[in-house]
């Protein structure tokens, strides 16, 4: 584990990757700053000035995309020039390099809200998330590779397809009988194939402090997505969920911060976990204003401050409705 030095000092800058379209979330941490009387900048990276949440930041960096050799060392330099005590992952590209460059951005004095490598590549690597799964005891669709489907005589119908490396539901895929599922696995790069699984998807929001100890779980009803992303979702504090989900974060090691554990509730009220994405989801919002205030917690914990976190104090059935809204540029 990296260990990380805290911040005493009350002016620090927090910096946000891929930050696209996450203003609420850069919001919520502006308000958390201001409540606990924080002098914070916050900064956020782009590959392009068409970011909506980039033009609400106090800095505004231009980056190379994360496949590109330099990326690291552009958000090294960018930490090191700008007193960045906190740096916040906003998407699954680049977890994996951030995990492994942990130890450098803690060596110039930056916490990144970020989990082991090993970690990362069980969420990342479904297939590796199914094994995790089922070797510990939690309740998961069973899944195929292609080949073991195609040989498999007595597969159920419908089944669900989607790639091994996938996120943001790109590429998911229902197929009802063999010619469909011949058709899907050509198409469907790095393809697997699970069991079909009905009822109700849920998304639970869970805070791990800086000890990597669970302190929140908030589960939320996904009742409608777009382009992979909730937008509208339902708290429902379902004790039995909250307990199975702070067991299986606490098998998998991930932290410190928040991630997200997706699962499926059945008519017969079995909860079958189906992925997990070791960074802030994108119905965060609604957790953090049903009282699980995350941005709080985190800041606070970078300050060395213990926050006083009940397990379950959220507000239940609060709902969540999103809408676009416009920013304004003159180029």
């Amino acid at each position: 584990m990296v260990s990380q030095k805290r911040s005493k000092s009350k002016n620090f800058n927090i910096l946000f990757t891929c930050i696209g379209r996450r203003v609420s979330l850069l919001n919520s941490f502006k308000k958390a700053a201001k409540e606990l009387k924080l002098k914070c900048s916050f900064l956020g990276t782009e590959t392009t000035e068409l970011s909506s949440a980039l033009q609400l930041c106090d800095k505004k960096f231009i980056v190379s995309p994360v496949s590109h050799q330099h990326y690291i060392k552009q958000l090294l330099q960018i930490v090191k020039q700008n007193n960045v005590k906190l740096l916040v992952p906003t998407v699954d590209l680049d977890l994996p390099i951030l995990a492994e460059a942990k130890a450098k951005f803690a060596d110039i004095g930056c916490t990144v809200l970020i989990s082991t490598p090993q970690a990362v590549n069980i969420c990342q690597d479904k297939r590796q998330t199914f094994k995790f799964l089922a070797k510990n005891g939690f309740d998961t669709p069973v899944t195929y590779s292609v080949q073991q489907a195609l040989a498999k005589k007595n597969l159920k119908y419908p089944c669900f397809l989607k790639p091994w490396d996938g996120y943001a539901s790109r590429g998911n895929a229902i197929a009802k009988n063999r010619q469909e599922l011949v058709f899907y696995t050509k198409k469907i790069p790095n393809c697997i194939v699970q069991e079909f699984i009905t009822g109700q998807e849920l998304t639970c929001d869970v805070y791990i402090g800086f000890d990597l100890e669970v302190k929140c779980v908030v589960p939320r009803r996904r009742i409608e997505t777009r382009a992979g992303e909730v937008s509208k979702s339902k708290i429902i504090k379902n004790l039995k969920i909250i307990r199975q989900t702070a067991n299986l974060v606490k098998k998998l090691g991930v932290g410190p911060g928040v991630i997200t554990v997706q699962l499926i509730l059945t008519k017969d009220k079995k909860i079958k976990f189906i992925e997990i994405n070791p960074r802030f989801g994108g119905g965060a919002p609604l957790s953090i204003k049903a009282g699980a205030d995350f941005p709080i917690w985190i800041l606070q914990g970078l300050c060395g401050k213990n926050s006083e976190i009940k397990f379950d104090n959220f507000e239940n059935n609060l709902t969540m409705l999103r809408y676009d809204a416009e920013i304004w540029l003159k180029t």
